[in-house]
């Protein structure tokens, strides 16, 4: 009988452990790490507290995640075993055993969100007016209804394949839902496969009149395969989803001009990549099973049998309805005091920098009016000679409104250089585009180091202010998306000061020349500066009497900081590590870690600031922010930086968003030596709210 889904399913014990023993191991491994943060997302859509399209978008995040983790992680272990791979990371797990371990927590999970969206979620949205009703449930009106639809709609551009001697098993899309249909000619009695992709760029719930009523639009095609097989029977028909490897991996140097060579890949990406899973719904028959894993090339443990809807990653449209009372209130943000226009005047926003650095933490500060209203008046300002920035992730074509100021500040004569990552995982194709438009408008665009990835947020404006000129910068730990800027939490320094703004300055030249070394009065670069100086500092506390390390990360793996930690722990120093996702470091282990606290922050808010800690209260501690996650790639194959906050103002602010965190006992979760639990509410703290509520306070004192 399968069991009811709640939080604490999800976060089985032990997950971590299972198959291979790691008891004896100092770090856990990074994939399975992985999917207990996974987990998390998934007992945030079991929480019956949240609003219901709040836990349907989680539950829509879930599965999205997932598809990612398997085209990445997993296709990138199912290389190394290909390729003979047979040793072990420093959690002494080879690929093979990864691969086993993940294939089992996995389908503990999707069995899982399964349960919870047919048990709770679909119930509740039907209860919200949202109902998604199955084809063999709906009235004869209602099917005449979705007939015309399909008619004029899905019909003009669906393309059923045959596969037989004269029509080879055709190439399934990546992350496509598609019909295993089977038919059987009504004269020879002979049966075929036939294969229907559903169209993507349709609405995945077709609405009925009225907008209470969705139906998934794969069931109005299978109800319509019989006007696709005009002549043959409709002998079955079974619904199926492949995962294929979407890593890019740019030979640079051998591209002659990594923008073309960087097409032409995605365009192969698009044709060739191998499949790395199966999913397909029960009630596929083990004959159709087998033949897919056959001609996609997989074996028997790729295979994953779904007993309900496939994708709920479709479930994010159905978030985007206008049905408020079902959502969490929205959050706004403010705008920062420090930048917000006086009664009378305009937003002078290097006036204010001129005055002092200030500190931003999106989204509760307001993205359009911090960061976004530096560069768009940095854009129109007649004494600006210079704007550079870094480009990590932007957005769809149209909706950047920092890339567009950029454009704006080029076509008026300014001095316009952008860093476009090329190769940012999943945004490739809208850099590309980008990196046009800029091009066509007269900005410099490059792409930064050779054979590095440039993942630094940084923004440098040179400005001529009488006889002197002057230069200002953004350093943050997000990226430059206005989209993301409302559901990420990052935090960013705008600063006038001199010796930074220098150091920025020294990093685009480095980044866009060839300057190279690492002669920076201030920032902490990767590669190069920012390993053996985190090294540093974790030891000197690990040296002081009165040891203490706070850090707020996305992910932590390298084996060289975590065993620093480690000893720092062993010397006395207490450690607490907020880290959101993958934790490769075992807190609380007798003799190793027992000084160390790890929790992790899962809520409406992404987590994706990265701030660290150093000293005592007595001591006066140290703050750096930046790019940076503590993990091999991070440390030694990007480009990051991370600056020094040393306002005593802003300090206090990073210290106030530290104790939040650590407060918090609504969202988070703590993990020991054996898996992660949820944290015991006692006090109520929600670090979301309480930060609203602090941002409120800042911009509307009492």
């Amino acid at each position: 009988m399968a069991r009811k889904v709640v939080a604490e399913d999800v976060d089985a014990p032990g997950g971590e452990e299972n198959p291979a023993d790691q008891s004896v191991s100092r770090f856990l491994n990074r994939e399975l790490s992985w999917l207990e943060y996974n987990a998390r997302v998934l007992a945030c859509a079991a929480e019956a507290r949240r609003p219901m399209l709040e836990r349907a978008r989680f539950l829509a995040i879930f599965s999205r995640n997932l598809d990612e983790f398997f085209q990445i992680r997993v296709s990138g272990l199912r290389e190394q075993l290909d390729a003979g791979v047979s040793g072990t990371g420093p959690d002494g797990m080879t690929p093979r055993a990864q691969l086993d371990a993940i294939r089992l927590r996995a389908q503990e999970l999707v069995a899982a969100e399964m349960q919870l969206y047919e048990r709770e979620v679909k119930p509740l949205l039907h209860s919200g007016g949202i109902r998604i009703t199955d084809w063999q449930d709906l009235k004869a009106s209602q099917r005449q209804e979705l007939r015309g639809v399909f008619e004029e709609r899905i019909f003009p551009v669906l393309t059923p394949l045959a596969v037989d001697p004269a029509h080879p098993f055709p190439y399934i899309s990546d992350l496509s839902l598609n019909l295993a249909v089977v038919v059987r000619d009504s004269e020879s009695g002979v049966r075929r496969f036939a294969r229907v992709k559903v169209p993507p760029r349709l609405p995945r719930f077709l609405k009925l009149s009225g907008g209470r009523k969705f139906v998934p639009i794969e069931q109005v095609v299978a109800a319509h395969l019989d006007q696709l097989f005009p002549g043959v029977a409709i002998v079955e028909h079974h619904l199926f989803r492949v995962t294929r490897d979407a890593d890019v991996e740019v030979e640079v140097d051998e591209a002659d001009d990594l923008l073309v060579a960087l097409e032409s890949l995605l365009r192969d990406r698009k044709r060739s990549p191998a499949a790395v899973r199966l999913e397909v719904a029960a009630s596929m028959s083990q004959r159709l099973r087998s033949m897919l894993l056959r001609e996609l090339r997989l074996t028997p443990s790729d295979l994953y049998v779904i007993d309900g809807p496939l994708d709920l990653g479709g479930l994010w449209s159905l978030t985007e309805l206008k049905r408020p009372k079902l959502k969490p209130k929205p959050w706004l943000g403010v705008t920062p005091p420090e930048l917000g226009a006086s009664m009378g005047a305009s937003r002078d926003i290097f006036a204010a920098l001129d005055a002092r650095e200030v500190l931003v933490q999106h989204p509760y500060d307001r993205f359009a009016t911090s960061v976004e209203a530096l560069v768009d008046q940095a854009a129109d300002d007649p004494d600006v000679l210079a704007i550079k920035q870094t480009l990590y992730r932007t957005s769809d074509e149209g909706e950047a409104p920092i890339v567009r100021s950029l454009i704006r500040a080029a076509e008026s004569g300014k001095e316009v250089v952008a860093l476009v990552e090329l190769t940012a995982r999943g945004d490739e194709e809208a850099n590309i585009a980008w990196a046009r438009t800029l091009e066509r408008a007269g900005v410099h665009v490059v792409y930064g180091v050779v054979g590095l990835k440039t993942h630094a947020k940084t923004v440098l404006i040179v400005r001529r202010e009488g006889d002197t000129i002057r230069r200002y910068c953004h350093v943050g730990t997000g990226n430059y998306n206005p989209a993301t800027a409302t559901l990420y939490e990052d935090v960013g320094l705008l600063s006038g000061d001199p010796t930074l703004a220098s150091d920025i300055a020294d990093l685009f030249n480095r980044l866009t020349g060839y300057a190279n070394g690492n002669g920076y009065r201030r920032i902490l670069v990767a590669p190069g500066v920012l390993r053996p100086r985190m090294l540093e500092l974790i030891r000197q506390e690990g040296d002081a009497p009165d040891g203490r390390i706070v850090m707020k990360m996305n992910s932590l793996a390298d084996p060289e900081i975590i065993d620093a930690l480690y000893d720092a722990s062993e010397a006395g120093t207490e450690i607490d590590l907020i880290v959101r996702g993958i934790c490769c470091l075992r807190p609380g282990v007798k003799g190793l870690s027992e000084r160390i606290r790890v929790r992790s922050i899962v809520g409406r808010f992404l987590e994706h600031s990265r701030i660290f800690r150093f000293g005592s209260d007595e001591r006066g501690p140290r703050y750096y922010i930046g790019s940076a996650d503590l993990m091999p790639r991070n440390l030694d194959g990007r480009v990051e930086c991370v600056a020094p906050v040393t306002d005593p103002v802003l300090m206090l602010r990073l210290e106030e968003i530290l104790s939040v965190n650590l407060a918090d006992d609504v969202l988070a979760w703590e993990l020991g030596p054996d898996g992660w639990r949820k944290v015991p509410t006692e006090v109520g703290l929600n670090a979301h709210q309480r930060l609203q509520e602090l941002a409120e306070g800042r911009a509307h004192p009492a």
